[in-house]
């Protein structure tokens, strides 16, 4: 069971959102913040495995609120909600890493996708974001050539598990698609992080993307 913190201010969305979660048997609703400051309180009291947080709320917003639930290491994922007219949120979350992004106008199962990956480990993109979020964050980090061609210091296996990665899959995923063990996986992960100068999973997604490293 996964235990789910929903947050966003406006009501009608949070009810909306819950109900989808709701219609997971495998997913456990179990507290609901109406803004920042109460996702961070009910995140350290409830530790709920996934923090799903709206981008846009009073106070602390979403990605503040998203910051200091790492900061006290809860062990909770971040799956943010979001438009396509957050971009500068959109770039902050990507250097604050959360794990994942979801439309708030999008395909209602992308939701339940989104917290079954990153409570996984896995990083999750809407499909209808991907291009989005990808433009965004190459237009605002440009590359110099030796960056852009960082790709070929990982190995063959490497550049198999940053695609798989980029493909939203979590470290248990990955071990089953390439028959390895999830510690190798995660092995990977770190070096490939670590290699190529990136701070979390959905940067690591965005660089399979533009490498066009994802399989079919």
């Amino acid at each position: 069971m996964t235990r789910v913190l929903l947050a966003d201010d406006e009501p009608v969305v949070r009810a909306g959102v819950a109900a989808i979660l709701a219609s997971e048997p495998t997913i456990d609703i179990v507290a609901e913040a109406a803004d920042g400051r109460e996702a961070i309180d009910l995140a350290t009291v409830r530790r709920p495995d996934v923090a799903v947080l709206d981008v846009r709320m009073p106070g602390i917003d979403g990605l503040a609120a998203a910051a200091e639930i790492r900061r006290r290491e809860l062990g909770c994922a971040v799956l943010i909600l979001t438009t396509f007219a957050d971009d500068d949120y959109l770039v902050r979350a990507l250097a604050e890493g959360a794990g994942g992004f979801v439309l708030k106008t999008g395909d209602p199962r992308e939701i339940i996708d989104g917290v079954r990956a990153v409570a996984t480990g896995g990083a999750y993109l809407s499909p209808r974001m991907a291009r989005r979020v990808l433009d965004l964050y190459t237009r605002r980090h440009r590359r110099t050539p030796a960056q852009r061609s960082a790709v070929t210091v990982l190995t063959d296996r490497e550049r198999t598990v940053l695609g798989l990665l980029g493909a939203g899959m979590s470290n248990a995923e990955i071990g089953r698609e390439l028959h390895l063990v999830e510690g190798t996986i995660k092995a990977h992960v770190s070096t490939i992080l670590d290699r190529l100068g990136l701070r979390n999973r959905v940067q690591a997604a965005i660089v399979a993307y533009e490498h066009d490293l994802i399989p079919d």
